[in-house]
C-alpha cells in the first residue's frame, strides 16, 4: 500500500513537472508569438505610413504635373503673345522708318524752299532800300519775321563789329519812335557804352530792338518811351532797355507774351509775333530778351542783352 502511494506520488510529481515545463514552454511560445505579433504590427504600421507617404507624394506629383501643364500653357501663350507683339513692333518700326523718311524729305524740301525764300526776301529788302521805297519795307519785314519766328533755328553768325549805338540808332530810325506825336521819346547812351564795340549781326540786332520800340509805340497812348543803352562789363553784355508808360504787362504773363500769336489786348493791331521774333533773334545772337518784372514805374520795361 505504501509502495503504491509512493508510485502514485512519483507519477503525480512527474506529471506536474512535465505540465510545468509544458506550461513554461507554452508561455515562452506565447511571449515569442506576442513579440512576433508586435513586430508584425510595427511592420504593418511602417508599411501603412510608407503607403500614406507614397500617396502624398503621388498627390504632390499629380499637383506638380497639373502645375507644370498650366505653366506650359501659360508659357506657350506668352510666347504666342510675344510673337504677335514682335510682329506688331516690326510693322510699327517699318511705319516709323517710312514716316521718318517722309519727314526728312519734307524737312529737306521746306529747308530748300525756306532758303530760296530767304534769298528772295533779302534781295527784295536790298532793292527796297536802294530805291528808297519805304512803303515796301513793312511788308518785307513781316516776311522776314515769319521766318525768324521759329525757335529752333541755328545761331546767327556775328560778323559785324560796330559801335554799340549803331544798333539803337538804326532801330530808332526804322521804328520812327523819335517822330511819334502821341508820346515823348528819350534816348540815353551811357558814356562807357558810347565808346564800346559790339560783335553781332547788325541787321538781326536792329530788328530785335525795333520790335521792342514798335511794341512800346503800340501800347503807349501818351507819356514817355525811353531807350537806355548801357554795358555790363562784368558779364561782357550790352544792355538795351526800353521803358514806356503804356498799359503794362502783369508779371504772371512775363513769359506768355513771348509765345507766338499771343495778344493780351485784342483792341490793338498786330499778329502777336513781334516779341516772339525779338526774343528768338536775341537768343540766336547769344543774348536774351526779358520783361523786367521788378520794374516799379508805370507801363513796361523790356531788357535786351547782347554779348560784346
Amino acid at each position: 500500500m505504501f509502495y503504491a502511494f509512493i508510485i502514485v506520488l512519483v507519477i503525480a510529481i512527474g506529471l506536474a513537472t512535465g505540465l510545468y515545463f509544458q506550461m513554461k514552454a507554452s508561455h515562452g511560445q506565447a511571449v515569442e508569438q506576442q513579440k512576433l505579433l508586435n513586430d508584425y504590427q510595427f511592420k504593418v504600421d511602417e508599411q501603412e505610413k510608407l503607403l500614406n507617404d507614397y500617396r502624398k507624394l503621388e498627390q504632390s506629383y499629380d499637383n506638380v504635373g497639373e502645375g507644370y501643364d498650366q505653366a506650359l500653357q501659360n508659357y506657350e501663350k506668352l510666347e504666342e503673345d510675344f510673337k504677335k507683339a514682335t510682329s506688331v513692333n516690326e510693322a510699327l518700326q517699318q511705319r516709323c522708318n517710312s514716316l521718318q523718311a517722309e519727314l526728312d524729305a519734307t524737312k529737306d524740301t521746306i529747308q530748300k524752299k525756306s532758303e530760296t525764300t530767304r534769298l528772295v526776301v533779302k534781295q527784295m529788302l536790298a532793292d527796297a532800300k536802294a530805291s528808297g521805297d519805304v512803303r515796301a519795307l513793312p511788308l518785307i519785314y513781316k516776311l522776314i519775321d515769319m521766318d525768324d519766328m521759329q525757335a529752333d533755328l541755328p545761331p546767327i553768325e556775328r560778323t559785324d563789329n560796330i559801335l554799340v549805338a549803331k544798333v539803337s540808332d538804326e532801330a530808332i530810325k526804322l521804328s520812327g519812335v523819335d517822330k511819334a506825336q502821341h508820346a515823348k521819346f528819350e534816348y540815353n547812351v551811357a558814356p562807357d557804352a558810347a565808346a564800346t564795340m559790339l560783335s553781332t549781326n547788325l541787321q538781326k540786332a536792329v530788328r530785335s530792338l525795333t520790335h521792342l520800340l514798335d511794341n512800346a509805340l503800340k501800347f503807349t497812348s501818351e507819356g514817355t518811351i525811353t531807350l537806355n543803352v548801357s554795358v555790363d562789363m562784368d558779364n561782357l553784355l550790352v544792355i538795351y532797355a526800353v521803358e514806356d508808360t503804356g498799359t503794362g504787362v502783369d508779371a504772371a504773363d512775363a513769359e506768355r507774351i513771348f509765345e507766338p500769336y499771343t495778344k493780351l489786348n485784342q483792341f490793338f493791331d498786330g499778329q502777336g509775333v513781334g516779341l516772339t521774333v525779338a526774343r528768338n533773334l536775341a537768343r540766336r545772337l547769344g543774348g536774351n530778351l526779358v520783361l523786367d518784372t521788378e520794374h516799379t514805374g508805370t507801363g513796361s520795361r523790356f531788357v535786351l542783352s547782347l554779348p560784346m
